[in-house]
């Protein structure tokens, strides 16, 4: 088998998520020999052309870099095998068609933020939270038609703390993965890696998923438990958020807490001094307002934007 530095790697990915992995890999050495990711895009109130944080760093590190509009592009097919790679590494980037998946001969290798099978889908980290759960993970495995259904390769454990955020565990688990993935590629390299099928759906019980998170996903229930509002405002903090409305405006939720007194009013409704705290009702309790987000307004502490607030 070859050593580590001496595999032909493709990496693909996109957000800054994925960063932490190819520095992790460019700076253990692997050769590199080409970077996928998104094409720019126009944003901004300029709409000025945008490069993605990957191919940021790539260019930075003077990397190969291609970016396809379609990846069944015959042109960019051509470009991926003229790289002659042995084995792709994807990590939050889009899905791959057959074609691409399987081009290289030691084939192409997912991070996924989760303890596969659990939570198969496009929002794992932000679905482990709103769930409740205690701990979670981050999982490589090969990729294959079905999503996030391949054989897995390593896994390792992640607890989650009962106030963490998505945004705090996001960053936890970017340097967690990227380390399980340059172990993956040294396990695969070295031939000493056992790849361990899935279970299927079918037999598998209480499985839980992650599907992509919409809007209507995103409003707050007050006829839930305190604690099912309490985690879906940490599982959705900061991006997209939690949001509810106030006198009719809408309010982004990004940190607050329980307080485990029955209510006195109906859920949904509010308490407020006007000055240091709003506190809105759940069926069971109050969830006090910390940090929040007026439509069309900057993300303040409570104190600063009840000094500011204008009630009806």
């Amino acid at each position: 088998m070859k050593k580590m530095e001496g595999l032909r790697i493709v990496f693909m990915g996109t957000p800054e998520f994925a960063v932490a992995t190819l520095d992790k890999l460019v700076k253990a050495g692997c050769n590199i020999v080409g970077v996928v990711t998104a094409p720019d895009k126009a944003a901004g109130r300029g709409m000025q052309l945008q490069q993605s944080a990957v191919k940021q760093y790539a260019i930075e590190q003077g990397l190969f870099v291609l970016q396809p509009e379609k990846l069944k592009s015959p042109d960019f097919l051509e470009q991926l095998k003229n790289l002659h790679a042995d084995l792709q590494i994807v990590v939050a980037f889009r899905m791959l068609p057959e074609l691409v998946w399987n081009m290289p001969p030691m084939g192409t290798v997912n991070l996924h933020g989760s303890l596969l099978p659990q939570y198969r889908g496009a929002a794992p980290i932000n679905w482990a939270i709103i769930q409740g759960e205690k701990f979670t993970g981050v999982t490589t495995f090969k990729l294959k038609q079905e999503i996030d259904t391949g054989d897995i390769l390593l896994t390792t454990s992640i607890p989650i703390g009962e106030q963490e955020t998505a945004g705090e565990l996001h960053d936890k688990m970017k340097e967690i993965g990227a380390e399980l993935l340059l172990q993956t590629i040294k396990g695969l390299a070295e031939g000493n890696l056992t790849e361990s099928p899935q279970m299927e759906s079918n037999e598998l019980k209480d499985l839980k998923i992650a599907p992509k998170i919409f809007t209507a996903s995103c409003q707050i229930d007050w006829n839930k438990s305190i604690i099912e509002i309490f985690n879906l405002i940490r599982g959705l903090s900061p991006y997209p958020a939690a949001f509810t409305f106030l006198e009719e405006k809408k309010v982004k939720i990004y940190k607050s807490e329980k307080i485990n007194t029955a209510p006195n009013i109906a859920a949904g409704e509010w308490l407020t001094d006007q000055k240091t705290f709003l506190h809105f009702a759940g069926i069971d309790g109050y969830i006090a307002i910390l940090e929040l987000q007026l439509e069309g307004k900057k993300k303040m502490s409570i104190a600063d934007f009840l000094r500011g607030y204008r009630w009806v």
